[in-house]
């Protein structure tokens, strides 16, 4: 089994192929085995953490919303968010889903300083436009969640990146950037019992 970690640069979708003639993971500088796949995906406006693997167990066990796996993404806001609006998406907000309305479930959001060492983005944010940003952790991961969260309570979001998801964290890494893990440290990591050895 094969176990990366990669930091999905923006403007560029989760998968090996596009039929639209999108920017996708073939471009980075990497040669993975022809059965990797994304765990989960980032839209393509979306920055930050991905596994790809071609481990089915793993695929199941992280994904399983009875797992309820924490995913941290730092958010930059438009405006200055205030407590009112910090509160109101800990405790969940309604948003829209195919299914019809959904209210998210409880999470953890916390104002933070404006990441340092933060890599430069193909479009740039104004300077000039008053923005926050945020540290948000989620326990599930409904179609473009922390984007209708935000804006669900006046604050949308212009810049989104995934961090860490459990104790895999980004650190260092720069966009494009690929890790190989070892089958026992993602585990490990991830916080899931493992069935097997390798």
């Amino acid at each position: 089994m094969n176990y990366y970690i990669i930091y999905k640069p923006y403007k560029m979708i989760s998968q090996f192929t596009s039929s639209h003639k999108k920017k996708c993971l073939d471009l980075l500088n990497f040669s993975f085995p022809k059965d990797v796949y994304p765990l989960g995906r980032l839209d393509e406006n979306s920055e930050g953490l991905l596994i790809l693997t071609n481990d089915k167990s793993l695929n199941f066990k992280l994904l399983n919303p009875e797992f309820e796996h924490k995913r941290i993404y730092l958010v930059q806001l438009q405006g200055i968010i205030n407590n009112e609006a910090l509160k109101q998406l800990e405790t969940g907000v309604t948003i829209a889903l195919d299914a019809g309305p959904y209210t998210t479930k409880p999470c953890k959001a916390k104002q933070v300083k404006k990441p340092e060492n933060l890599a430069p983005r193909a479009h740039p944010i104004s300077e000039s436009l008053p923005t926050t940003w945020i540290e948000l952790t989620l326990t599930e991961g409904k179609f473009h969640q922390v984007r209708k969260m935000t804006a669900g309570v006046g604050f949308p979001c212009l810049r989104l990146i995934r961090i860490a998801i459990e104790d895999i964290r980004l650190e260092q890494m720069q966009p494009s950037d690929v890790r190989e893990l070892k089958h026992d440290a993602i585990y490990k990591k991830l916080h899931i019992r493992s069935d097997t050895t390798s």
